[in-house]
């Protein structure tokens, strides 16, 4: 019986908003860093590295991560920007 595609991939595809609004699709993260106790937290780490590469390489700074989700979900979003108080 055939499987389910996107479960044999090495990749896991996430769209990631930004603090100033802005939405990246479909970035890839390996599926090894996901799954595990910490969810999908991992990945955010994954991708803030990801961004630091990139703007090393463009010249241009990357806006801060306000949240992710995995391509394709719904509802679920994972808030990592920080909390302020008051």
């Amino acid at each position: 019986m055939p499987r389910k595609p996107g479960l044999n991939s090495e990749f896991v595809m996430f769209d990631v908003v930004y603090e100033d609004g802005s939405q990246r699709s479909n970035r890839k993260v390996p599926r090894s860093l996901t799954g595990g106790l910490d969810g999908d937290k991992p990945a955010h780490g994954f991708l803030i590295e990801q961004d630091r590469m990139i703007a090393e390489k463009s010249g241009k700074p990357q806006p801060a991560i306000k949240s992710i989700t995995r391509s394709g979900a719904k509802k679920k979003v994972r808030d990592y920007g920080e909390r302020h108080a008051g």
